[in-house]
């Protein structure tokens, strides 16, 4: 028997193996160190994909065995205290690094365990870097710094993977530095910087008697009496619309908060059917608290070339007793851009107090 000699290439990358394999998330470790990935998708033990630049491409990599794949998964909630089992098939979790998680077990997964991230960059982004993406224009990004600074409520709709919690970890960068700051999420994603009195909620899980939840309305409601200056709600999804819009119409300026949908209009009538799931209350008082809340719905979207844009900014004008009437002051056009639409802004109360004429 002859001895084989091992370079240090092949140590190293030996001993990357063993480590990942033992302490970290196994082959995933390769995929989540690499930037220029943003989404990762494992669909059962042998069938991994990741997104890069907007296009989705299948990876070499696999599980040896799909209780190798189980483990890894145990690991990824015990990070976060979040628990996935037979009796709760589904969560939402994070990684060390704010990557958010969402995992979904067999037989509810019918080819296995399935794993998706979506992945955060370590370096957030700019308004700047937006600009220079053509995400955005200098002019609406003026407008966006002065409607945030002056305590306008703002909700940005878009499509999965439209770039929602990115915009607004974008927005945030706006608020004043000497407020306080009260993010409420399910899954904390929320990457604000430059504010030194912020504070993080997390929602959590039921314990394994079914008691101890922590909902998104639990914690909208807790942080009223927190002496907030702005709340800012990741996502809503459900019930809790109807809470985050009574924080908004309560004194609470410069809420923000995101939802998905398919156009603006699309949002508000979310928002409506959200809010029902609450309150059995006529839909015309709750399209009325929308209109009187909310100022300002900022909606993205994904081109056909996998980029991100802001494809219209509009103003909640008023109720008019059967709709919510939209000003809308900026438009994406295929040719043009986001280009102004000859509108404007009609309530300016908020930003005259604060020293700012459009």
């Amino acid at each position: 028997m002859t001895d084989r000699y091992i370079s240090l290439n092949e140590k190293t990358a030996l001993r990357k193996k063993v480590f990942n394999s033992l302490r970290g998330l196994d082959i995933l470790e390769d995929l989540i160190e690499d930037d220029s990935i943003t989404e990762i998708m494992v669909n059962g033990y042998d069938n991994i994909f990741y997104e890069r630049s907007g296009y989705i491409h299948k990876s070499p990599l696999k599980f040896a065995t799909k209780e190798d794949l189980t483990n890894i998964i145990q690991q990824i909630v015990a990070y976060s205290n979040r628990r996935v089992n037979e009796t709760t098939p589904i969560t939402d979790t994070r990684l060390k690094d704010g990557s958010r998680v969402n995992i979904v077990l067999d037989p509810v997964a019918i080819n296995g365990p399935i794993i998706t991230i979506r992945k955060f960059g370590d370096s957030p982004l700019t308004i700047d870097r937006l600009i220079d993406l053509r995400s955005i224009t200098k002019e609406v990004a003026d407008f966006l710094e002065k409607l945030v600074v002056s305590g306008y409520n703002i909700f940005i709709s878009g499509g999965t993977g439209s770039g929602k919690t990115t915009f607004l970890n974008v927005l945030s960068n706006f608020i004043p530095k000497d407020e306080r700051v009260i993010t409420i999420e399910d899954s904390a994603e929320l990457n604000i910087h430059g504010v030194d009195n912020l504070v993080r909620l997390e929602m959590r899980q039921a314990n394994v008697e079914g008691t101890g939840a922590i909902t998104i309305r639990d914690l909208i409601r807790s942080s009223l009496r927190m002496r907030p200056d702005r709340i800012i709600v990741g996502e809503v999804r459900g019930a809790e619309a109807i809470d985050m819009l009574q924080a908004m119409d309560t004194g609470h300026d410069g809420c923000m908060s995101t939802g998905h949908s398919n156009s603006a209009v699309d949002m508000l009538n979310r928002l409506s059917t959200m809010s029902l799931m609450a309150m059995d209350i006529p839909l015309a008082a709750i399209k009325s608290q929308i209109a009187s809340a909310l100022d300002i719905i900022i909606h993205l979207g994904r081109m056909s070339d996998k980029s991100r844009k802001v494809l219209e900014i509009s103003e909640i004008d008023h109720f008019d007793g059967k709709d919510i009437v939209m000003n809308t002051l900026f438009k994406y056009d295929l040719n043009s851009g986001l280009t102004p639409t000859g509108n404007r802004l009609k309530h300016t109360d908020k930003l005259l107090r604060h020293g700012f004429v459009l």
